[in-house]
C-alpha cells in the first residue's frame, strides 16, 4: 500500500459516473494522487455495476487496472430514492466525471447546467467522442478516432492501416480530463467558482498526430507511415538474432557508428568511405542494413544487449506484455504494486510512471466489489439502516 505521507489532492472529493477505459482514467490519475474517487455504479432493472467489470478479451484488464484506489456505491438512478441519493452524494462533492453518450446525463438530471445551479463550486468533467462541433453526433471509440485522425495511418503498413495496440486515446483522453480537473480546481481556488472540462477522443488523437501535421507544414512532404518512412538514422530497427530472438538495435549519431563498429570489429565498415557520416549510411542502407542483418544473426541476444549496453548504445529486446510482470527494473524501482482483483486472487498492477518525492503513488484500495462501499457511504449522508437496505436492494429478514 502507498507510503507517501501526503498527497496533493487529498480531501478533495470526485464521484464518477464511467465505464470503460476515458472516464475511469481520469478517475484513476486523482485517486492516485490521493482523492477520494466514487464510483457510482448502476444495480437495479437487470442492472449488475459497470458491465466492463465483465468484458473478457482484450477488456479484461480495464475494470481492475483503471478502478484502484476508488470506491463503489451501487444505486438505482431509475428510482426516485435513488437520485435522492446520488444529488445527496453529489452534493458533498468538488468534482464529478462522466463519459457517457451525449445525452444520457441529461436525462438523469446530473448534468453540468442542472448541477451547478445547485452547488456553484462543482468541477465537472465530461469525457466525449468529440468535442462540439460537427461531429459530436458521431458515436466515438479509440478505434474510430485512430482511424480517421491519421493514427492508424501512420502506424500501419502503407496501405494497410493498423490501430496502434494500446487504448492510447482512451488512457490518454482521461488523463487530459484530470489536467483539466486540476487546472479547473486551482482557478477555484482563485474565483471560488467552479466549471465545466471536456476531454475528447478526436482531439486527443489529433494531439497524438500533430508531429506529423506540423511535419507537413514545415516541409511541404507528407509524413509516410512508420513502417515506409524513411528514417533519419541508419541503423534503426529490429533485426533477428541466432535463434530467432528479435532485438530493436539503434546507432544514430557518427560517434555511435564508430563505437559500434570498434565493439563489433566491423573494421572493415569504420573504414568505408561511403558510411562516413550518418546521412551517407541513410543512403546506403539499400545494402548496408541486408549486410549487418546478416552479421547481426550470427549473434544471440544476450551477446548484443552486452555489448550495446557496455558501450551505451541503444537497444530493446522484443518483450510481451505478460513478461512485464516480471521485470526487474519495475520490480526494484517499485513501479509494480501488489492488488487483490475483486474475485478475491491476488496480482500486480501498473502504478503512475511518475514519482513524488522520490516515491510512486501507490495503492490505497484494491479494485472495488461492486456496492464495496454503499452502506458506508449512505450512512455519512444521513441515511438510516433500513433506509441502506432498501437502497442496495437488501430485503427485510
Amino acid at each position: 500500500m502507498s507510503s507517501i505521507k501526503a498527497l496533493p489532492y487529498e480531501g478533495i472529493r470526485v464521484v464518477e459516473f464511467t465505464h470503460m477505459v476515458m472516464g475511469p482514467t481520469c478517475g484513476l490519475v486523482l485517486a492516485d494522487l490521493g482523492a477520494e474517487v466514487i464510483k457510482v455504479e448502476p444495480i437495479g432493472h437487470g442492472r449488475e455495476g459497470d458491465a466492463t467489470r465483465r468484458l473478457l478479451g482484450s477488456g479484461a484488464g480495464f475494470f481492475p487496472l483503471f478502478n484502484r484506489n476508488k470506491k463503489s456505491i451501487g444505486l438505482d438512478l431509475q428510482t426516485p430514492a435513488g437520485k435522492e441519493a446520488v444529488l445527496r452524494l453529489v452534493a458533498t462533492a468538488d468534482v464529478v466525471s462522466e463519459n457517457f453518450k451525449p445525452g444520457t446525463m441529461k436525462k438523469l438530471g446530473l448534468d453540468y447546467q442542472t448541477l451547478k445551479k445547485l452547488h456553484p463550486r462543482l468541477v465537472y468533467v465530461s469525457h466525449k467522442g468529440f468535442l462540439p462541433g460537427p461531429y459530436d453526433h458521431r458515436t466515438a471509440l479509440d478505434e474510430v478516432v485512430q482511424m480517421m485522425g491519421g493514427l492508424a495511418y501512420m502506424t500501419g503498413r502503407p496501405g494497410d492501416p493498423l490501430r496502434a495496440g494500446a487504448s492510447v486515446n482512451d488512457i490518454m483522453g482521461g488523463m487530459f480530463g484530470a489536467i483539466g480537473a486540476m487546472a479547473a480546481l486551482a482557478l477555484r481556488e482563485r474565483t471560488g467558482e467552479g466549471q465545466e472540462v471536456q476531454s475528447a477522443l478526436f482531439e486527443n488523437n489529433v494531439f497524438l498526430v500533430a508531429q506529423h501535421m506540423l511535419q507537413y507544414a514545415v516541409t511541404g512532404k507528407p509524413a509516410a507511415p512508420m513502417p515506409g518512412r524513411i528514417s533519419a538514422w541508419a541503423v534503426y530497427d529490429v533485426f533477428q538474432a541466432r535463434g530467432g530472438a528479435q532485438i530493436f538495435l539503434a546507432v544514430v549519431s557518427d560517434t555511435q557508428w564508430a563505437i559500434f563498429c570498434e565493439a563489433f570489429g566491423y573494421a572493415d565498415l569504420k573504414g568505408d568511405t561511403r558510411l562516413k557520416t550518418n546521412n551517407d549510411r541513410v543512403r546506403a542502407r539499400e545494402w548496408l542494413i541486408p549486410l549487418l542483418r546478416e552479421r547481426v544473426a550470427q549473434l544471440g541476444v544476450e551477446e548484443l544487449v552486452e555489448k550495446f549496453e557496455a558501450n551505451g548504445l541503444p537497444f530493446a529486446p522484443i518483450t510481451r506484455p505478460e513478461e512485464l510482470l516480471d521485470d526487474p527494473h519495475l520490480l526494484a524501482t517499485g513501479g509494480l504494486a501488489p492488488i487483490t482483483l475483486p474475485d478475491g486472487r491476488p496480482s500486480k498492477t501498473v502504478l503512475l510512471p511518475l514519482t513524488l518525492d522520490g516515491q510512486r503513488p501507490g495503492v490505497r484500495l484494491d479494485p472495488p466489489r461492486l456496492g464495496e462501499h454503499s452502506r458506508e457511504l449512505l450512512a455519512e449522508l444521513g441515511y438510516g439502516e433500513a433506509e441502506i437496505d432498501a437502497l442496495t436492494g437488501v430485503k427485510p429478514a
